[in-house]
Parts: C-alpha cells; structure tokens; sequence
C-alpha cells in the first residue's frame, strides 16, 4: 500500500492504492506527478538486475580465484606466524641441499667401502624416485586431511628415520631402500612450501632465498662431508651422517612448531574448492586444457632442471679426479664452488628476474649456461673447469624458482597445491632419473659423458620453457 498526494487546481486530494514495482511507470503515467527520491527506484533496479546477471552466470565466466582484486596476499612476514613458518621452511630446505649435494661428494668413498661400479653405486640416486612419485601422489590427500602441519611433522620424520639408518652404515642394499624414505621427505616438503611461498607477496624474491638456502645447504654438505674424510684423520664416511640426524633433529621441532596450527581443517577453508575433489583438482590439473598444458610444461622443465643440478653437482668430484686429475680434496671443493654459485645466482638473480620478467630472464639464463658448459667441456684445464662450473652454477640458480612463479601466475589458486605439488615431485625424480643414467652410461664410456649429457638437457629444458604461454605480473 502506498499513499500519495496529487494538487489539481486549488483542491488535493488523497489516494491509497497498491503499488507493484512493474506498474511503477504507468501509476505516474496517469496521476501526472513525480516521484520524490526517483534515485532509489532506479538504484533498486539496477541492483536486482546486477543480481540476477551474476546469479546466471556459468561458473566459468566468474574471475578466477588468483585475479580477484580484493584478494590481498600474504608476505613473508605477516600476518606475523609467517616469519617463523618462513625461517622454519628454510631451514627444511637446507636440509634438503645437504641430503642431494651428500651424495656427489660420498660417491668416491661409497665405491671404496661397498666396492661397488658406477652403476651399481648410482642407485642411491635412482632409489629416490620412489619417493618422489609417492609424495607427488599424496601431497594433496596429506594437505586435505592433516593440512601443512602434516607436511612439517612426515618430511622431517622421514630425514630422522633416513639418516639414523644411515648412521649405522647398513649393508648397501639397505642404504638404497632407506634412500626411498628421505626422498619421499624431500619431494613432500619441496612441493609444499613451494606452493606456500609461490603464493605470497614478491614470491620471486622469496623463493629466491628459499632456494638460496636449498643451496646454502648444498654448498656446506661437501664441504663439511669432504673435510671429515680427507682432513679427519680417517674418519669414515657415514659419521658426516651424525651432523645429518642432528640438522633433521633441528628441522622436526622448528618445522612442527610454526605450522602446528596449519590443520587440515585450515587448509580447507582457505581452499574451498579442493574440499572433497581432491581427485577432480588433479585430473584438472594434469588432464584438462589449459592448466594441463601449464602443469606437464612446468613438470618437464623442472624435471631437466633437477636433473642437470644433482648430475653436475653430483659426479663432479668423479669427473674432476678422473678426467681433470685433481686432488680429492680440490675435486670436493669444485662441488662445492658449483652449489655455492648457484646459492649466490639465487639470491642476485631473484630480484633482477621479475625486473625482467620470468619468461625473458630464464631465456637469457640459458643460452649463457649452455655457454658456460661447452667452456667447461672443451677446456681441459682443472681450475678453468673450476671457475666455470661455479658461474654455471650461478645462472642455473633462480630457474626453479621462475618455474614455481611461472605456475603461479598461470594457473588458478585452487590448483597451485595439486599442479606445483606435482610438477615439483615430477621434476624432483630428475634427481634421481638423470644422475642414474650418468652413472650407467659412465660405466662404459667414462665419466667424460657427463658434459655432452648437461649440454643436451639445457638446450632440451629451454625448448620446453619456450613453449610456456604469456604470462602477466602478479598483483601485490
């Protein structure tokens, strides 16, 4: 019911009727008169059209979750738990740099202990593997279910368990086995706090220092490995396990204390739509136009960049005793030049690859690397390959973490845990995969093999890089 009054002349005169917002129109048509605040009725049409408009739109034409404006990303430091989840992250990366780099710098003193050939003894690469596909595997299912709390208390478990065994110097065959434990720790947390990182403010920079500190731990693990043996007056190779059990011991209480709150409840909350579809979310990613495209791009690159990181940093010291006649001690500290330069590249080239932008700055990284490597081939010089392989190093640096970026900005937020997760795991087994076939190829033609194999890797990661779409920035 509405009342209204009309002026006629002199008089005026009262009326009561029911009013329909349809027939709005026509009542002032006939009573001649204006209504009072005209702005309100069009506002309220305006917005129940508005309404109506994005009640019927296909869930497809809605924004995607990573461009909505009003979506503020979190930073390293804030809110304030994140600074001591981020120091926590690095340090489990450390421990990660330590378990991959132990394995080049053991290599000579496990085929003295065990008596083993090249490719007997490179399976403590190819075991791995193993670990690897599990996490990729469960890496969503353990988020859903027991959230990143999950992931800090498995992963580092998995190292505590790996290296204690390790510690007591098992028969070889138990050494392989037990390397499937730490890989699965390994390829867990890398896919984990990628994706967590790759989230944030600034993600290059920040994914730079996590992968610095990947590296930092790389660098130390020869150096601390190659200094027991050579200069520990015949310490044995498995006591540098004892600083091991001792740095996951460190990584299980910090890791488990900063994310004790991240639940799995948290995780669904903040990811609603991979509640109850983690098995869509993965078809999705690896199966469905065009994030599949973006996944199996990122998961191939990343698997020839770990591939070429652990084969270099891995059968470096090989190469440099057997084909550049070095000093063991000298060969353990080129593995450690090369994990250095790659820490330095990291933390440097983090902030001058968004500048760039990640599509250009890793097509400019490449080619130098390439030519890095073909110096390192062709000059049969020890201190040239030195130098070389540590600037090589430098500009292989920041390329996983422009990758993780890379699908950050590619894909929408509700894949970047099932997708980086994978890609990460998949590329993780190229530590395993690549270092192996070294390995074997080396048993008949000689560790020699080792620089055409890196050379064809790069050129090949850089076809698949080139092949990745446009990309634009990421809102800060």
């Amino acid at each position: 019911m509405i009342s209204r009054s009309h002026h006629n002349g002199g008089s005026s005169t009262a009326v009561i009727e029911q009013l329909e917002l349809a027939d709005v129109s026509n009542f002032l048509s006939e009573t001649g008169s204006k209504p009072s605040q005209p702005q309100s009725i069009h506002s309220l049409r305006i917005s129940e059209a508005d309404r109506n408009r994005t009640c019927d739109d296909p869930v497809e034409n809605l924004p995607s979750p990573t461009t909505q404006a009003s979506e503020k990303l979190q930073r390293w430091n804030h809110p304030r738990g994140n600074l001591f989840r981020t120091m926590a992250a690095f340090w489990g990366f450390v421990v990660m740099g330590m378990n991959d780099a132990a394995y080049g710098a053991l290599i000579p003193y496990l085929e003295e202990y065990y008596n083993l050939s090249y490719t007997v003894v490179s399976l403590i690469f190819l075991s791995p593997l193993a670990g690897y596909t599990a996490s990729a595997l469960l890496n969503n299912a353990i988020h859903l279910k027991f959230g990143q709390r999950g992931v800090a208390f498995i992963s580092p478990g998995c190292h505590l368990l790996a290296y204690i065994v390790i510690a007591v110097h098992p028969p070889y065959p138990v050494l392989v086995v037990i390397f499937m434990v730490a890989g699965f720790g390994n390829g867990l947390e890398d896919a984990a706090w990628n994706a967590w990182v790759g989230n944030m403010a600034n993600p290059n920079e920040i994914l730079g220092f996590l992968h610095a500190f990947y590296g930092l731990g790389a660098t130390l693990s020869p150096l601390i490995a190659t200094t027991m043996i050579t200069k520990g007056k015949g310490l044995p190779w498995f006591y540098f396990y004892y600083v091991m059990i001792a740095a996951a011991a460190i990584e299980l209480l910090t890791s488990v204390s900063a994310f004790w709150g991240a639940t799995g409840a948290v995780f669904r909350a903040a990811n609603p739509r991979s509640t109850n579809t983690k098995d869509s979310r993965m078809k999705e990613a690896l199966f469905r136009r065009p994030s599949a495209r973006v996944t199996w791009l990122c998961a191939l690159f990343l698997l020839g960049y770990v591939g070429i990181e652990v084969a270099l940093g891995g059968w470096i010291v090989v190469f440099m005793i057997n084909v550049r006649h070095g000093a063991r001690f000298a060969s353990g500290m080129a593995a450690t030049g090369f994990w250095l330069g790659i820490t330095v590249g990291r933390i440097v080239l983090g902030f001058v690859t968004p500048k760039l932008g990640e599509k250009l700055a890793i097509s400019i990284y490449l080619p130098i690397a390439m030519a890095f490597e073909l110096l390192f081939w062709l000059v049969p010089q020890f201190y040239v390959s030195a130098v070389v392989v540590s600037l090589q190093g430098f500009f292989l640096g920041p390329m996983f973490p422009a990758a993780v970026v890379a699908a950050t900005k590619l894909l929408p937020r509700h894949l970047h845990v099932s997708a980086i997760g994978f890609a990460a795991a998949f590329g993780g087994s190229g530590a395993a995969i690549f270092p192996f076939a070294v390995g074997a190829i080396a048993e008949a033609r000689g560790v020699k093999v080792l620089q055409p194999i890196i050379l064809a890797l790069l050129g090949a990661i850089l076809v698949v890089w080139v092949g990745l779409p446009r990309f634009q920035r990421k809102a800060e």
